[in-house]
């Protein structure tokens, strides 16, 4: 099978995504009335738009069978094993951020899960009192001073923040999956993984859009959130302005 050049690649992806901009439910507001977080807010969710529907032929389906056929204990095993196969990342960047308890705690839990655990498959970590502390360069970026900066979409990753963006390189490259010799069982383990992942999104992306007006605005405050939480270890500043984008102008007056 031939493949296309890098640039016919990127020039199909950048049309499809300009032609997937008419299905956005909700047009974006106008430059002036645009959150500050969220500058490209027109590309964005027009981006946005182009994740949806792939999500919604592809990863969608697949998880929804996937969660039929797939015991939950299996289910638990496969999660298990994955958040395990993050364990250097996550061990590298709590050293990053001066965590050192949360390091050396890290270290013990991914070697405790790898050998015992059956590779991670049962979380035997924290039966014995290791809780997994999950940080990432984006992360520790934001402990070392370095400002969010725009919120973005990425295609088929989704959403980020411009400085979590530049990092999923060294995320990637902290993954020891990224390092398998074997091509077809690497690209299973990253299909598995994102399949599990996207399985484990359907209770929450349900409480999402249940209430909301807007599917995007929804998405993107709450993962501006859920970073911050990451970053503050649970215990953020308090936001007076979040849920202020959910607002529904038609119910101002």
């Amino acid at each position: 099978m031939r493949l296309l050049p890098p640039r016919q690649i990127i020039a199909f992806l950048l049309s499809t995504i300009l032609m997937c901009g008419c299905a956005t439910s909700h047009p974006p507001a106008a430059k002036e009335d645009r959150s500050p977080a969220d500058p490209w807010e027109l590309t964005n969710r027009r981006i946005n738009a182009f994740n949806n529907n792939i999500d919604r032929v592809t990863f969608k389906p697949l998880a929804k069978g996937y969660e039929k056929v797939t015991p939950s204990l299996l289910r638990r095993g496969i999660r298990n094993a994955s958040k395990n196969l993050l364990g250097p990342l996550y061990i590298i960047n709590n050293f990053l951020q001066g965590k050192f308890r949360h390091g050396f705690s890290e270290t013990g839990r991914f070697l405790a899960n790898s050998t015992i655990g059956l590779g991670g498959l049962i979380n035997v970590g924290a039966d014995m009192g290791m809780p997994i502390y999950e940080e990432d360069f984006g992360q520790t970026l934001a402990v070392w001073g370095v400002p969010d900066g725009p919120y973005v979409v990425i295609p088929f990753f989704g959403p980020a923040t411009l400085r979590d963006a530049t990092m999923l390189p060294l995320n990637l490259l902290a993954d020891p999956t990224f390092y398998i010799d074997d091509s077809t069982a690497r690209i299973s383990l990253y299909a598995v993984r994102t399949v599990d992942r996207r399985q484990e999104f359907f209770t929450a992306e349900e409480a999402l859009t249940k209430e909301s007006f807007d599917r995007y605005l929804a998405f993107r405050e709450s993962y501006l959130q859920h970073r911050r939480f990451l970053i503050y270890d649970g215990d953020p500043p308090e936001d007076e302005d979040f849920y202020e984008d959910f607002e529904d102008p038609d119910e101002e007056n």
